[in-house]
């Protein structure tokens, strides 16, 4: 019989069975920055963090040199998603605080006509997560360590005569964040993801750009999961997610513009091998931004409101980055 958790009055884990209309992922951080997975029901696993708003606008454009970047997100979910898309009932809610160190460094060596380069990225989360159907929990602390070894960043091609930028990389996310498998929420995976993605930005006129980058996700199995699921191992699913945003520049070094994210999973979560009906993730978000650069350095504000979740929580979100180039 499947069973889902929840803390009893005394603070000891408890069990109950599993209602199939109560059916959802327990919690999943959806921001800034790919932090942590929030520990899953017994019925379901969530995905890992991924990078859903983090990077909006001129997405693309880069050339040789350093980068170091702040990232600093919020995210509150007040209502939780069921499979079929409805509310599931009662007081729920997601908040977290997150904090990721970007470096990144593109030399002037080429390779396939794009500058070689490599990054790194590391988070720091504050998770705060109450349900009435179960899981309640707060953790903080760092997250895993994102690397990639592969960056290649094209920045003098055209495409139907206009300026277009692009950048193709290999994240990887290796499981040194914080983690216990006696927590219903944790910052760390315990897993390894891998995660290419491609950015782009066409500049159709002077002040007007598009941009977008597109991810797959790849995510290695957890051979030490969370000690209510019963399992030896668990393993999330396969998902495809875009950043997209559109920005004109209003006064110089000024641009206002819309920006969104989509996230979709693509192959169901597994359970010690067997695969888990009706697991798959989804989510759309959109809203205004405002970026303002100069002298190498830029700051954005970006917000989103989510809709069309699935199997996770919807909610809002706001990410701050700043950056300086060198």
């Amino acid at each position: 019989m499947k069973t889902e958790l929840r803390i009893g009055h005394t603070g000891n884990l408890q069990q109950k069975p599993a209602s199939p209309f109560k059916r959802i992922l327990a919690a999943m951080v959806g921001v800034a920055l790919m932090l942590c997975a929030v520990v899953a029901s017994a019925a379901d696993i969530s995905l890992p963090a991924v990078n859903l708003g983090d990077t909006s606008f001129l997405d693309g454009v880069a050339y040789p040199g350093w980068l170091v970047e702040e990232t600093l997100g919020y995210y509150h979910a007040g209502r939780f998603e069921d499979p079929h898309g409805d509310r599931v009932a009662g007081s729920n809610k997601l908040t977290a605080v997150s904090a990721t160190t970007h470096i990144a460094y593109i030399s002037k060596y080429r390779l396939m006509g794009g500058f070689w380069g490599a990054e790194v990225l590391l988070p720091l989360a504050d998770v705060d997560l109450e349900t009435s159907f179960g899981p309640k929990d707060r953790e903080r602390g760092a997250g895993d360590l994102i690397v990639s070894p592969f960056i290649l960043q094209w920045t003098d091609q055209k495409l139907f005569g206009m300026p277009y930028f692009q950048r193709l990389v290999v994240n990887i996310t290796l499981p040194t964040g914080k983690y216990d498998r006696g927590r219903q929420v944790n910052i760390g995976n315990n897993m390894v993801s891998i995660s290419p993605y491609y950015a782009f930005t066409i500049i159709p006129t002077d002040k007007l750009e598009l941009s977008a980058r597109l991810h797959y996700l790849w995510n290695s199995e957890n051979d030490d999961p969370f000690v209510g699921l019963g399992a030896g191992t668990v393993q999330p699913g396969q998902a495809f997610h875009a950043n997209y945003a559109a920005s004109y520049e209003v006064i110089k070094g000024v641009r206002l513009g819309i920006n969104g994210y989509a996230l979709q999973q693509l192959t169901e979560d597994k359970v010690d091998g067997r695969s888990q009906a009706n697991s798959e993730e989804r989510v759309f978000g959109i809203g205004p931004g405002i970026k303002w650069s100069g002298n190498g350095l830029s700051l954005n504000l970006n917000s989103y409101f989510e809709t069309g979740a699935e199997n996770r929580p919807e909610g809002t979100k706001v990410v701050f980055r700043l950056s300086k180039v060198f």
